[in-house]
Order: structure tokens, then C-alpha cells, then sequence
């Protein structure tokens, strides 16, 4: 099957850019933003006048105390003035979201050069925790009386997990170790860590089984993308990096009404639209690096087994066996 098929201009990424992450960083949402977008400008040897239109991602506008986030951020952070400009928000498939809308803008022919810039800074919402905005989310009648909280429902499913594949809390800690372990070398990174399963275990409980060495902490930063049309990319670089393929979904957001043992009606049909874009069949053998998102430690196996990366319920096995290791020793 021919990769190009499905796009009329084949998008490249030719910069990129990445702000530290840290919690209470002193910059401005806008100004964390430009940190990534001139980064991401100065490696593809363009400027904003060369960018024909912007995306932008953010979190929910309560996250970071900031109305009309995505007109906040274009006025100067992300360059959006004057230009065709879209904001993103998907929750936490935000993120990855962002570059599939420049992909689509570029490979439509809608536009020549895109910049991406996903921004996020919720440090400054602390009442106490940003995701307290969240307690207006649940259904009035069956979920607000439990009083609960998103760190409940990914325990829940976290202990759906151990229990229906039979996984010991010590393997899930593995993905901890291995992914802070591999943030030591990553300048950019916010919390590398030298940690041992032990650790992970003897840290606080928030929501059992949910430790807080198994949870993602709050976090200030920014990344930003040039997307650029087949022709632009060769002009510019020697060395695009080709978008062969990209998928998404939506899940129901009742999650009352999930498998909360495996995630296959968003990972997987993201990820299978993705591999038939970009002619992958076997994606355990065709793949070679992947990275997964994991909020929390155990979402990496949930999502690997979504990504058809392993079999239901064999990712922790491919974890302890060090199949998702770098090829990196640590003293």
C-alpha cells in the first residue's frame, strides 16, 4: 500500500523545541511558549513570517487560571497574530493531538508551514491541586455523593489491571524506575530519577494502588513543531522527519463504561489507523522506538497493549524482561 494515498502534501517536521519542565517555573504561559516555538523556528531557519498557520494546545482554561487560553497564548507566545490560527483541547490526548492538527493543515494544502506549540502551566492554579477544577465533571446523582477525584478513577483502573492479568504492583513500578532512569540524561526533564522498585513502593499513598512515585507530578513547560509541506522540508533541511502515519479516536467519557482492564476503543483504533496510513502490519516487529504516554506508570502497559506493542496483558512481562529498556547502562 502506497504511504502517500491518503494526503495531498506530504508533511515533514523540520524543528523542534522544548522548555524545562519544572513546577513554578517564573516564566508566563506566553513566554514559555515563545522559549519552544523560537527553538523550534531557529531549527527549521525560519521565522514567524515564514509560517503560514498556527496550532495551539493547552489545557482546560481553569487549569492555569488564564479565560480564552488559546487567544492569550496566539497574541505573542505562539505567533498566531494575523495568521489562521486553531487551539486544540482533546484532555490528555492534547498533546500528540497538536501535531496531528498541523499534519492535517499541511497535508490538506491548506497551508505550507505550520507551527505547533502545546503549553502548559498549572502551578499556578494550586487550590490546592489543579485537577480540584475537576470536581464539576461528574454526574450530579451516581458519582458526585462518592465525592471523587481523577487519581480515584485511574486506581481503579489500575487495580482492574493487576487483578484481571494477574500483575503484582512491583512489576507496574518497573515502568517507574525505567522511565526516570531514562530522564537522567534529558536536559529538559523534571523529575530523573535514580529510583529502585522499593522506592516506588515506600512512597506515599494517594488512591491505592496509586503511590506518588507511580503518578506524573504537576508540571510547568512547553514543546513546539514546524510541519512543513514536501517541498519547503527539502528546501530547509537535509534531514525532515516524515509523518508517515496518524490516527485518533474518542472513547465515551463515562468511565463507568469501559474495560478498564485494556484500552482498545481509543489506543488501539488510533493505532491502527495510524499503521494503515503508514503501511505497518506487524507493529511489534515494524516499530522500533515508541513512546507511550504514561500519567500514570501503569498506563504505559495498558497503552503498549492498546498499541498492539504486546499482547493483552503481556506488557509487563516485556518490561520485566527488559524488552522496553534503552540500550543504556546506569552506575
Amino acid at each position: 500500500m502506497s504511504r502517500n494515498i491518503y494526503v495531498k502534501h506530504r508533511p515533514a517536521v523540520i524543528g523542534a523545541g522544548l522548555t524545562l519542565f519544572r513546577r513554578r517555573m517564573l516564566e508566563t504561559p506566553k513566554e514559555l511558549a515563545w522559549i519552544a516555538a523560537k527553538q523550534a523556528l531557529d531549527e527549521a531557519g525560519l521565522t514567524l513570517k515564514d509560517i503560514d498557520c498556527v496550532v495551539i494546545g493547552s489545557a482546560p482554561d481553569t487549569f492555569d487560571g488564564v479565560h480564552m487560553k488559546g487567544e492569550y497564548l496566539a497574541d505573542g507566545g505562539a505567533g498566531g497574530v494575523g495568521k489562521p490560527t486553531m487551539r486544540v483541547f482533546v484532555g490528555g490526548a492534547t498533546g500528540v493531538m497538536v501535531p496531528i492538527a498541523a499534519w492535517w493543515h499541511v497535508a490538506s494544502g491548506h497551508c505550507k508551514t505550520v507551527l505547533a506549540v502545546a503549553e502548559e502551566k498549572m502551578s499556578d492554579a494550586d487550590i490546592p491541586h489543579p485537577q480540584a477544577v475537576f470536581r464539576y465533571i461528574w454526574d450530579p446523582v451516581t458519582e458526585v455523593p462518592l465525592q471523587p477525584n481523577l487519581i480515584w478513577i485511574f486506581a481503579m483502573e489500575m487495580h482492574r489491571y493487576m487483578y484481571k492479568c494477574g500483575v503484582k504492583k512491583e512489576d507496574i513500578a518497573l515502568v517507574s524506575v525505567k522511565n526516570k532512569r531514562n530522564a537522567l540524561d534529558h536536559p529538559a526533564a523534571q523529575v530523573a530519577a535514580n529510583i529502585t522498585v522499593d522506592d516506588v513502593l515506600k512512597s506515599e499513598v494517594l488512591v491505592w494502588p496509586v503511590q506518588l512515585l507511580d503518578i506524573s507530578p504537576v508540571s510547568d513547560g512547553a514543546a513546539a513543531f514546524v510541519v512543513a509541506s514536501e517541498d519547503v522540508a527539502r528546501r530547509q533541511t537535509d534531514t525532515p522527519v516524515w509523518i508517515d502515519g496518524v490516527g485518533w479516536a474518542l472513547d465515551t467519557t463515562s468511565w463507568t463504561n469501559r474495560d478498564l482492564a485494556f484500552p482498545p476503543e481509543y489506543a488501539n483504533v488510533a493505532a491502527q489507523m495510524a499503521y494503515r496510513m503508514a503501511g505497518i502490519t506487524n507493529p511489534r516487529k515494524e516499530i522500533d522506538v515508541a513512546e507511550v504516554y504514561d500519567p500514570f506508570d501503569y498506563k504505559e502497559l495498558h497503552h503498549m497493549e492498546g498499541l498492539g506493542l504486546a499482547k493483552k496483558c503481556e506488557a509487563p512481562k516485556l518490561t520485566k524482561e527488559g524488552v522496553t529498556q534503552r540500550m543504556v547502562t546506569y552506575q
